[in-house]
């Protein structure tokens, strides 16, 4: 019997959390308390940290659980108490391996992939760096070959966990054998400010913690529940490079998010996601990076796409933050749940990211149940 040929899909996805997780309203009230002293900055925050779409979210370092008094990423301790950037990166560098890690180990348990079988590591993260970095940690700790072709993207933001998936189906395309293992780790709670500004309040009421990872290569038809990657697409939107800013700063990095990025990518983006379809249908499946509640509204809005279409996006901000590159393939995981659990067949899909620039990143997907469906199936999908 005469197959079909490979296709290029994500084989197997990944996840992990740190193990202390922050409850918003708690984290609200401590706040609230270390702003007592400024009255306007403390209404502010409790007004952002109730209308974020954030409900948990997951850190790595326990003293954001502490009291307000104890706390030293909250603006109530003198400044020479504040953690340093230096000391922040230890912590990242002691935390991000282990998290990515357990990821990557999930990502290759869930692809059915050996790690001797990896052609390229894919290393993603904008939150920490040190050197040797975490990719050569993960080589030595995962069992990778030495000579595995190396690829750290840092400080990109929260669009290069998109970016890393759109370049592994690109190294696939070019050499059918090979298998790339992308692994994003984000500890993005290690720069929460002690400040009472309303940006220093904004960034610090949706980000947590998180690592995220997969496996993407050639599909046999024996492979179940894939995502597969078709056309990908980025691009730079024209003088928006001060709408994001994330600059090192002496107390870990200090970001700058316009209020208008939601106003500004719902009035670009749908364009640009015409040029990617290219007179094609609208898909049914949107996995939107959620990067802050505005942002899937503003898309929901101008596409009009339904409550269910946006479901996954707002699931994972509201459980998890906004857990910068390493959110998307939570998007895409929790997808693939509700999608095999409803005995889903193939349906079209987007994926969607955004980063500093402002940058857009696109992907064409389709999720499969089964690469051995051979039919036309609804929606204009074929295996």
């Amino acid at each position: 019997m005469e197959h079909a040929a490979p296709i290029i899909a994500i084989l197997g996805i990944g996840t992990a959390v740190p193990r202390f997780r922050i409850d918003q309203e708690d984290t609200s009230r401590r706040l609230t308390e270390a702003l007592r002293g400024n009255p306007d900055s403390a209404r502010w925050a409790r007004r952002i940290f109730k209308q974020c779409g954030v409900e948990t979210r997951y850190t790595c370092e326990p003293n954001l659980l502490e009291s307000a008094s104890e706390c030293r990423y909250f603006p109530s301790l003198p400044r020479e108490d504040v953690p340093t950037t230096a000391e922040r990166m230890e912590t990242y560098k002691r935390e991000s391996v282990p998290l990515g890690l357990q990821a990557a180990r999930k990502a290759l348990r869930d692809g059915a992939t050996d790690a001797a079988d990896i052609t390229h590591l894919i290393t993603v993260s904008c939150t920490g760096q040190f050197l040797p970095g975490m990719d050569a940690a993960l080589v030595r700790q995962l069992g990778l070959a030495a000579d595995v072709n190396r690829i750290p993207l840092n400080f990109l933001g929260c669009a290069a966990g998109l970016k890393a998936i759109c370049l592994s189906r690109q190294i696939v395309s070019a050499n059918p054998d090979a298998k790339v293992l992308v692994v994003c780790v984000e500890l993005c709670t290690l720069h929460i400010q002690p400040s009472g500004g309303r940006e220093a309040l904004f960034a610090a009421s949706f980000f947590g913690d998180g690592a995220s990872a997969c496996v993407v290569g050639s599909a046999r038809p024996h492979d179940k529940e894939i995502f597969r990657l078709d056309q990908d697409y980025s691009v730079l939107l024209p003088d928006y490079a001060e709408e994001m800013v994330w600059e090192v700063g002496n107390h870990g990095f200090d970001l700058y998010l316009s209020p208008d990025i939601p106003k500004l990518i719902g009035r670009w983006v749908p364009e640009e996601i015409e040029r990617i379809l290219n007179g094609g249908a609208k898909p049914d499946l949107w996995a939107i990076h959620p990067g802050g509640r505005g942002i899937v509204d503003a898309l929901q809005d101008a596409l009009g796409l339904t409550d269910e279409q946006t479901r996954p996006s707002r699931a994972i901000l509201r459980h998890y933050g906004n857990v910068s590159s390493a959110t998307i393939l939570f998007v895409l995981n929790e997808m693939k749940r509700e999608l095999s659990a409803s005995g889903s067949g193939p349906v079209n899909g987007i994926s969607l990211a955004f980063g500093p620039g402002l940058t857009v990143e696109m992907a064409k997907i389709a999720y499969l149940p089964s690469v051995v469906l051979l039919e036309e199936p609804a929606g204009g999908v074929c295996v």
